[in-house]
């Protein structure tokens, strides 16, 4: 005997709109608002942590002094005006070689990424160069400049150039044939084709090269006052440890640290500006 049975219900998936896509604003500022409280609570929890390990003794304050000795220090050097010149001497260098490194590497990136009997000719060269490091032209820029300003500010430049040359060069390369086409069959000039195609294309990863080259351009220009410098941040810190002020030596520590994020967060601010239709990077501006 046959049993007869009935075929089940179709079934039907119904998705019901989440908190996200009901009240997209709201997600997004609560996310921002986590993301920032983990951002301050974990720098935060370290320096209370370095503080208790300080004050209980587990550490020797006179090698590694309180967070709250070195605030000590450097608001009394900062009011006294013994911490400025210092600052402001590494501040100059690092804009004065950033600015023509930046050119610089931007100029020949994007002559390279265009040409490529161009690249041919001269990515083996700076290939080499590149992989040498920095500090070891110190030297070389010390007997061309001699001493003063021009051996700092050629190093960060040397290091900046790199950094953007690389960025901008594969940013161009990397431009679909299409974009290019299309310019061409509507007539587009050589300045035409520049500012409506490669600059739109290619300035998102060309900033970001920026912004990267800025972090490295502090690094640089500290190490190098370390060696070859009377002033700047650089010359603190080493000075400072050698005469074993260590309260003043992290003083300098935290202001290359403020300058580096300060420097980096304005490039990507710029970057923000100049390029409207790039998407935002960390997430930012995304739920």
């Amino acid at each position: 005997m046959t049993t007869l049975t009935k075929p089940p219900a179709e079934s039907v998936l119904v998705r019901r709109p989440g908190p996200r896509e009901l009240h997209p604003t709201r997600t997004h500022r609560r996310r921002r608002a986590l993301e920032l409280s983990l951002a301050l609570a974990v720098p935060v929890a370290l320096l209370l942590l370095w503080q208790l390990a300080a004050d209980r003794a587990w550490i020797d304050d006179r090698v590694y002094p309180a967070p709250s000795t070195i605030l000590a220090d450097g608001w009394d050097r900062a009011a006294a005006g013994e911490l400025w010149p210092d600052v402001w001497a590494t501040l100059k260098r690092v804009l004065a070689g950033y600015a023509v490194g930046t050119a610089a590497g931007y100029a020949l990136g994007l002559l390279m990424g265009s040409l490529s009997l161009v690249r041919a000719a001269l990515e083996p060269l700076l290939d080499a160069l590149y992989v040498v490091p920095k500090l070891a032209l110190l030297p070389v820029f010390l007997n061309m400049f001699g001493l003063g300003e021009g051996p700092q500010v050629a190093l960060v430049a040397a290091t900046v150039f790199f950094f953007v040359w690389i960025s901008t060069m594969s940013a161009v390369m990397s431009i679909p044939s299409g974009h290019r086409d299309a310019g061409q069959v509507f007539g587009a000039s050589h300045w035409q084709m520049f500012h409506h195609v490669l600059l739109p294309a290619s300035l998102p990863s060309v900033l970001v090269g920026a912004r990267i080259a800025a972090g490295v351009a502090v690094l640089v220009i500290v190490a190098s006052e370390q060696i070859a410098a009377t002033n700047g941040l650089g010359h603190l810190i080493f000075d400072s440890r050698a005469l074993f002020q260590n309260d003043v030596m992290f003083v300098g520590i935290v202001c290359v640290a403020i300058l580096g994020v300060l420097f980096s967060e304005l490039i990507r601010f710029a970057g923000r500006l100049l390029t409207p239709w790039a998407p935002r990077d960390r997430g930012r501006g995304q739920s």
